[in-house]
């Protein structure tokens, strides 16, 4: 995949190399994004960052940092406060900030998600600016189905337009939610939030797998055109089987690449880097099974 494929109309010539480079360092040249995901502390509150089967280091933000720092990967997202605090120690992680984030007290029988706007474009262009951190891009959550998802559209709308003006990645994360939606899961539903999002003119859109595996997921790949997709890694499971739904989903379905969470950051530190090189392996070089699975084992 070629990385002068991505060439948004919305990116000026005075940003274009900087985007190209953005893309360049969150795809390693392969135009798959590796996105490791670090923005549960809000979504999901310490859920996903103590208990049964969880390091107990993952209990400090600095976990996430220092997995992103050691490992391979495309990008680290997270919110601006913690990149703000930890990132003059990390200075070589590449980031993606979140824009808006919202927690699960909430529950969707109650009042339909709404996630709203945090910051702008603007404060993360200042923060690149003055800290001379490595930030490739940004990234918000929509979710299609909600009453609110109207005021969403717009948000996310700007946040790519102005992201682009910038030489910033744009990537959206898309879940159809809400009262009114009967299963989140569904592959014709997922396709059409993928074509959602293509219509918002992201360069990544950031999707659950629906049912039905590989063969259900294309007719999102293909909804979205020319913006990539990445599914998200889900609940923790074992990292075998993780890697295998992986390769499946690249190599069947034709997405570009991944977005994971819980599944690299609950383990120790050590095996999470090498959780994390595997997954690159496969997003970045086309590797087998096999050879993801002897980098998670270290052999």
């Amino acid at each position: 995949m070629s990385l002068h494929s991505f060439k948004p109309a919305d990116v000026p010539p005075t940003e274009r190399a900087r985007y190209l480079a953005n893309l360049e360092r969150a795809t390693q040249g392969s135009g798959r994004l590796m996105l490791m995901a670090g923005d549960q502390k809000v979504e999901h509150l310490n859920d996903d960052f103590v208990g049964a089967g969880v390091a107990e280091e993952d209990g400090t933000p600095e976990h996430l940092f220092r997995i992103a720092a050691q490992a391979r990967i495309g990008v680290f997202a997270t919110q601006l406060g913690l990149i703000s605090s930890y990132g003059p120690d990390f200075p070589d992680i590449p980031y993606l900030v979140k824009l808006n984030a919202k927690t699960n007290l909430v529950p969707t029988t109650s009042a339909d998600p709404y996630s709203h706007q945090w910051h702008d474009v603007e404060q993360v262009v200042r923060l690149r600016e003055t800290s001379g951190l490595n930030i490739a891009g940004v990234g918000y959550t929509i979710y299609p189905g909600s009453l609110y998802e109207g005021n969403m559209f717009a948000e996310a709308a700007r946040i790519i337009s102005e992201a682009h003006q910038h030489g910033l990645l744009a990537v959206i994360w898309a879940y159809p939610r809400g009262q009114h939606v009967a299963d989140e899961y569904d592959p014709h539903l997922i396709a059409g939030v993928a074509g959602i999002v293509a219509c918002l003119g992201a360069d990544f859109v950031k999707i659950n797998a629906p049912t039905g595996g590989p063969t259900a997921l294309r007719e999102a790949v293909r909804a979205a055109g020319r913006t990539r997709v990445v599914c998200a890694g889900g609940g923790e499971t074992s990292a075998e089987d993780f890697l295998r739904r992986l390769h499946a989903q690249i190599n069947e379905a034709g997405v570009a690449g991944s977005a994971t969470g819980r599944n690299i950051h609950q383990r120790p530190l050590d095996e999470a880097v090498r959780l994390c090189n595997a997954i690159s392996a496969i997003d970045f070089d086309n590797a087998s099974i096999d050879d993801a699975l002897r980098i998670y084992r270290g052999a």
